[in-house]
């Protein structure tokens, strides 16, 4: 099993931010939902049941070629805080957080593959990539479908594809999705339009986090609604062509505010850089707030602003768990946000800082 704090340590792989179109989308996501053929569903299983797939499952994930360096955890023996930093790094869902003896994780040793077991459905697959790469992690998740495929036998009929425990996911039983980043839309009040425009179109919109998580920090994740009806290939097609089209009507926007008011934009950017690099209590929702606001400055190309692989990187390493877990203690709310303040220094450069005398 891979130590947690290593992972604290080690590099956010998929959120590099050398990936296609890196400055705009931090990362793009498939998730396939299986469930196992003569199962009852996790919510009338047994936990005599669930504990007995889990394993098997543990077990089959640690031999599949599909998953490199991969490492099995029974999500119930990890503390609550390391499945808090498992959530914060997207590798798990809010389900997975919760208190359970019968829950599991296979996490590549590059965390881009993953298998949630015991989650809402018996196994969830998902393959998560830097920048726009739709094709791709549908290709990473689909060989470990198929690897899993022959050695377990899926729920699934001619007529509906994929059983799930949901309705929403019976058919393809996939979800894909493209977190990006529309400051644009968001400062010229145009992303309310677009918005309701994906949903007309059967695509929906979530927060940073996905399902039930609030938008912060002008970050979006677009995915399909569908699962019955679309081939995979179809879906993918649809949510790319959605995507570039509202990446045009943020390069549209971006133009006109620099246009109209680019002083304000870069006073903006600007302001947020020196709020990040000065002081000395930053809370959560105000750090992804201001990362956004230097990112913008970024994707604008202003000079001496940190590149996206470093904003991506203080997007997690901000986050409760991670702070926590790298200080080798849990703190209260405020000493978090001190030390959220001085990581940000540290990672910035910040020297010599202006202190008061003590």
């Amino acid at each position: 099993m891979i130590p947690i704090l290593d992972m604290v340590q080690g590099p956010v792989r998929w959120l590099a931010g050398d990936g296609p179109m890196g400055d705009r989308i931090l990362s793009t996501r498939v998730r396939l939902a299986r469930n196992i053929r003569g199962t009852r569903f996790v919510g009338r299983a047994l936990e005599p049941e669930l504990i007995s797939l889990r394993d098997r499952v543990l077990d089959l994930g640690l031999s599949i070629s599909a998953l490199p360096g991969a490492n099995a955890m029974p999500v119930g023996d990890l503390a609550v805080m390391d499945r808090q930093l498992l959530l914060e790094r997207h590798l798990i869902s809010h389900d997975l957080t919760g208190d359970s003896a019968v829950r599991g994780l296979v996490l590549a040793g590059d965390e881009k593959v993953s298998l949630m077991v015991n989650e809402e459905d018996h196994v969830r697959i998902q393959a998560l990539a830097p920048g726009f790469q739709l094709e791709a992690v549908f290709e990473a998740a689909q060989k470990v479908d198929l690897e899993l495929e022959a050695h377990l036998s899926f729920a699934a009929t001619p007529e509906l594809g994929y059983l799930t425990a949901c309705p929403t996911n019976v058919g393809t039983g996939m979800r894909a999705s493209v977190l990006v980043h529309l400051p644009a839309l968001v400062l010229t009040q145009q992303i309310k339009k677009i918005l309701a425009g994906v949903n007309q179109v059967g695509l929906t919109v979530r927060g940073f986090y996905g399902e039930g998580s609030e938008v912060v920090g002008n970050f979006f994740q677009i995915s399909n609604q569908t699962t019955l009806g679309l081939s995979e290939t179809e879906t993918l097609t649809k949510l790319s062509r959605v995507v570039n089209q509202i990446l045009e009507w943020e390069d549209r926007a971006q133009e006109n505010a620099l246009r109209d008011a680019r002083l304000q934009v870069e006073d903006t950017v600007l302001r947020a850089l020196g709020v990040l690099k000065y002081s000395r209590l930053l809370r959560s929702e105000e750090v992804v707030g201001l990362l956004s606001a230097v990112r913008f400055g970024h994707t604008l190309g202003l000079r001496n602003v940190p590149s996206v692989s470093v904003l991506n990187d203080l997007l997690l390493r901000c986050q409760p768990a991670h702070l926590q877990r790298a200080a080798g203690r849990e703190m209260t709310a405020e000493e978090r946000n001190a030390y959220r303040a001085e990581l940000v220094q540290k990672v910035l450069e910040v020297r010599d800082a202006p202190r008061f005398d003590p």
